[in-house]
């Protein structure tokens, strides 16, 4: 109880994990998933507007109408007071120190001011009264108004703003250049430099920073104003329609206000959260109960379950991933892997429900148009699992991806039609989409190898690989132990044929019985369907005889282990060795003893083998004719079962001697009082193995005492 109580935890925490897993990378309720570009077509439905849209003008246009205003705009000036007399009398004593402090004497001093300097004021103060009558700007101006334009600008006296052209305007550097041309007419240049005029001549024409950035900001609303409006009801745009730089701009207006409101109820958030776990949950819980009670075997096997989960998971990781990297990335991902997958190792019932559950996960992705991509996804997984009902070779995947396309193709073709009554819309882009999808699916080819060897499962192609008469090891035992692979291809054939009458694996049967006995190619001779004429066992000692063949069991798994031979087969191995059982006639309870590492047949298709096995090993293969060989028959005596209770085999009588000549045999036995060949060689066998008592006692305690457990 406790054990069962645990294994049902294991299932519901995996089913937990994923769950959690999905509903993080569910698509947020506030969050739109819309693909587009522009001067692309749009690939989703109609677009219908579920409240009013202002519609701001594009990028474009608004990008145009910026650089046009920064190109036209006039900045705005205030104009201030400067004093060009005390400028001058600044000018004129810095100028008189220069020369006082360079001058010989005070005589060249008096004549330097009446000769030089007075030419020098009277000109340089005409020159600054005039500037600063026309405006004096600075030689760079600050942000923004670099970007304006200089041609012309607006002067604020008062309230009042004149607009005057700025051609007549100087800069303190041309002032600058104007007032040295004069000092080098006048004789003077060395005494202006330590004057420092443009420390000395301020503009009188000054950026007005706040006025302008308010009357450019007026300006710039009326080009970013809105154009109108999109109401409730009306269509944002078509269904293959080119997205232009106005349909982009209402886009993204419709997902910002989209996202806002979302942002502005709490409880709808929640809301919509609370029904995509419910969503999610209910899909794992079908699938959980769809194993739990049609397919039990699967259920009770975690190592399964944990493959279906972990491979649905993945599957919608891959496409969560490709549906926000690639627009329409997600009927790119091949989808119908993991339902060919649960196919190869399980059976075409549980790839349907895998396929089923995984496309509904996979849906809530496809925010557009869900029931396109679900009819779509599921005409391919039909499409791909009736291909593949009867799967033994490799190649037959790459002709489930065609059938894969043509599923797509139909089912998107029959979509287009329903909704749209007409080819106006269909999209080849989709088309190639889906063709490259049919092409992915053949990565199943790669994905089958590894989970063979990560989960341990073994396919159909991979047991009709391995009972191939051409591999590497059965090549090699029909070289060595040419009796022994004939022996195992008589298992194979009846133990198969058996398998398939109970509705069991017959090709795992077969591999496991093609395989069983590869074990004695190490000492081919001490078994007798290799021998001719000549038994190595008639000179040891009957331990060591049953050391021998029991040896055949261990050297067959180191065998299995260094040709990479699945577990499944190597449990063959193990497990069959306890249908070699002594010959009729002991008494019962006496076999040979199994090595440590041997368990009884665990699973339904080893017991088949073993006893079929067996049957072959004690000479009851003759029941096919209706004659019985063993210890209840005699020669010339009638068979002890009726007639029409003897067990047919005609497939196998190339197996058995010929019914004619085996009765012709029996017939001249009977005539001559003479056991039949059958049963002289049987009963010499025994007459030499039990020859002294006390020696087969010893042996049999000395070999069974540390195996004893396996007898019970």
């Amino acid at each position: 109880m406790k054990t069962k109580r645990n294994n049902i935890l294991q299932r519901l925490l995996l089913a937990l994990g994923m769950l959690v897993v999905i509903v993080y990378f569910f698509p947020h309720p506030s969050v739109s998933h819309y693909k587009y570009e522009v001067d692309r077509p749009w690939n989703y439905a109609k677009l219908i507007a579920p409240f009013d849209i202002p519609v701001h003008p594009d990028s474009a246009t608004l990008t145009a109408g910026i650089d046009s205003l920064d190109k036209a705009f006039v900045p705005v000036y205030k104009k201030r007071e400067v004093s060009v007399d005390s400028t001058m009398r600044i000018i004129r004593a810095r100028m008189t120190a220069a020369e006082q402090i360079g001058g010989e004497n005070t005589t060249g001093l008096a004549d330097f001011v009446e000769r030089y300097l007075s030419s020098f004021d009277s000109r340089t103060q005409a020159v600054l009264t005039r500037a600063y009558e026309a405006g004096v700007m600075q030689d760079t101006l600050p942000v923004p108004f670099d970007r304006f334009s200089r041609s012309r600008a607006r002067i604020m006296e008062g309230r009042v703003l004149r607009e005057v052209p700025t051609r007549n305007f100087y800069t303190v550097g041309e002032l600058c250049d104007e007032i040295d041309s004069i000092a080098g007419a006048c004789n003077c240049r060395r005494q202006l430099r330590n004057v420092h005029l443009r420390e000395l001549l301020l503009p009188n024409i000054v950026c007005n920073l706040t006025e302008t950035k308010r009357l450019y900001a007026n300006d710039k609303a009326l080009i970013t104003i809105d154009r109108g409006v999109i109401q409730r009801g009306q269509t944002i745009i078509d269904k293959g329609a080119i997205v232009t730089p106005q349909d982009y701009t209402n886009l993204r207006t419709y997902e910002t206000l989209l996202a806002g409101q979302s942002g502005a109820s709490d409880r709808s958030d929640m809301l919509m959260f609370l029904g995509q776990v419910l969503y999610v949950a209910l899909m794992i819980v079908f699938f959980m109960l769809y194993l739990r009670f049609l397919e039990p075997a699967l259920w009770k096997n975690l190592r399964s379950f944990v493959f279906l989960v972990s491979m649905m998971t993945l599957t919608f990781l891959v496409s969560d991933l490709a549906e926000y990297a690639i627009h329409g990335g997600l009927y790119v991902v091949p989808i119908v892997i993991t339902p060919v997958l649960a196919l190869v190792f399980f059976n075409a019932r549980v790839a349907l429900m895998a396929g089923v559950t995984q496309t509904m996960l996979c849906a809530g992705l496809a925010v557009t148009n869900p029931l396109e991509f679900i009819l779509i996804q599921l005409s391919g997984t039909c499409a791909v699992i009736f291909s593949l009902h009867d799967i033994t070779r490799r190649s037959q995947i790459l002709r489930a991806s065609l059938y894969a396309g043509i599923g797509y193709i139909a089912a998107y073709l029959a979509v287009q039609l329903m909704m749209n009554g007409s080819f106006d819309d269909f999209d080849w882009r989709k088309v190639g989409v889906l063709a490259v999808n049919a092409l992915l699916t053949s990565l199943t080819y790669v994905l089958m190898l590894v989970a063979e060897r990560v989960f341990g499962f073994v396919s159909n192609v991979t047991l009709v690989e391995l009972a191939d008469s051409n591999s590497p090891v059965l090549r090699q035992l029909s070289d060595e132990c040419p009796g022994t692979f004939q022996h195992s291809m008589a298992v194979a054939t009846l133990a198969s044929d058996a398998a398939t009458k109970i509705g069991a694996n017959s090709l795992l049967v077969r591999a496991g019985a093609m395989y069983h006995d590869i074990g004695k190619m190490t000492n081919p001779i001490f078994f007798t369907e290799n021998q001719h004429g000549v038994n190595p066992h008639d000179g040891l000692t009957p331990q060591r005889s049953a050391e021998i063949i029991v040896s055949h069991v261990p050297e067959g798994l180191k065998r299995a282990e260094k040709a990479g031979l699945p577990g499944v087969i190597r449990s063959f191995i193990s497990e069959i060795f306890l249908h070699h059982r002594l010959p009729p006639g002991r008494r019962r309870g006496r076999r040979r003893p199994a090595p440590v590492h041997v368990s009884r047949p665990q699973s339904a298709h080893a017991r088949d083998l073993a006893a079929h096995d067996g049957r072959l090993r004690r000479g009851r293969l003759t029941f096919a004719q209706g004659q019985h060989p063993g210890r209840h028959h005699r020669a010339g005596q009638p068979h002890h079962r009726r007639p029409d209770r003897r067990r047919p085999a005609q497939r196998f009588t190339h197996l058995v001697p010929r019914r004619a000549d085996h009765q012709k045999g029996l017939h001249q036995a009977h005539h001559d009082h003479e056991p039949h060949a059958h049963q002289l060689s049987r009963r010499a066998e025994i007459h030499t193995r039990l020859r002294d008592s006390r020696a087969r006692s010893r042996a049999r305690k000395a070999i069974t005492a540390p195996f004893s457990r396996y007898n019970k």
